[in-house]
């Protein structure tokens, strides 16, 4: 993903185990709560969404709550805390924070769901958004980082930010991505908040702008029969190399699950690359050897 003038978006922490004590916790609830409460009243909710989805704001917020480990703790106890300041006062501060860390990750559409039927607001297009920018960083982007942290705000106006952390065991290092619904034109093509450093790693990103012919390709390619597809990978000459050599490998191929997820995209033919993340069981494995299928 390449840079844009004036935009900031990622960052690249230390991965930390462990969890922030009860008594730093709390005070980082009251303390993002008022916080939080002056620049809404002096600015709106939207002032915070945008300032969330800055993620050098990001991080020194973090800090000036009280929690200064320059780690990828930052992400899941800042965004825990703002989560609990605004618990039961949506109303007052203008927005809803949903998500989390790890299994409250997979709670986000039903409690988006759940506010917009008190709010009396339709969440068909919030939980898309948030579905979708998932999919986004955990499969059209594989830098091996898997996401293990997702926190979706929005506003009854509609508009939202996305907080999202994965984590790469290899490393040991965690990767924040951030997302502001308001910038998002496309979400396959440049749709992130930015990128803020050079970070130089093997990466398949499906939706740089100059991924575009690779979308195409890869979404006519699942409308082909599945048979068709699959004698393009079974059987696989097998060349096994010594440890020792630095080869990428375009990774391991499960033909009886691609199978699976190839005949669902087949029966309903996705109309683009963004249709084509929202077929159920598509991962990273499924996606990562379609565009470079003969066609």
């Amino acid at each position: 993903m390449s840079a844009r003038s004036g935009r900031v978006g990622l960052a690249v922490l230390p991965l930390h185990s462990g969890r922030a004590p009860a008594w730093l916790f709390g005070r980082m609830v009251h303390l993002a709560r008022e916080i939080l409460g002056h620049v809404v009243a002096d600015y709106g909710p939207g002032e915070v969404l945008e300032r969330l989805s800055d993620p050098f704001w990001f991080q020194a917020f973090g800090c000036v709550l009280g929690f200064d480990w320059q780690s990828s703790g930052v992400t899941t106890t800042t965004c825990g805390a703002i989560k609990e300041a605004v618990r039961g006062l949506e109303d007052d501060f203008g927005f809803v924070v949903a998500g989390g860390k790890g299994a409250a990750s997979r709670k986000t559409p039903v409690e988006i769901e759940r506010a917009c039927e008190r709010q009396g607001q339709d969440p068909a297009a919030l939980v898309r958004a948030s579905r979708l920018s998932a999919k986004v960083d955990n499969t059209a982007v594989q830098d091996g980082h898997q996401l293990y942290h997702h926190c979706f705000l929005f506003t009854p106006g509609g508009s939202w930010c996305v907080i999202q952390q994965g984590m790469s065991d290899a490393t040991r290092t965690a990767r924040r991505y951030h997302w502001l619904g308001d910038r998002v034109t496309s979400f396959v093509e440049e749709p992130h908040a930015a990128v803020c450093a050079d970070v130089r790693a093997p990466t398949l990103n499906l939706v740089a702008a100059e991924s575009a012919a690779a979308r195409e390709a890869t979404t006519a390619i699942v409308a082909r029969p599945p048979a068709e597809i699959l004698a393009e990978f079974d059987p696989l000459p097998l060349l096994r190399m010594p440890a020792r050599h630095q080869l990428l490998a375009v990774g391991d191929v499960d033909p009886r699950r691609l199978h699976q997820t190839l005949l669902k995209a087949y029966e309903r033919p996705p109309s683009d690359f963004e249709s084509l993340l929202g077929v159920p069981g598509l991962g990273p494995k499924s996606l990562r050897p379609l565009p470079w299928s003969p066609s």
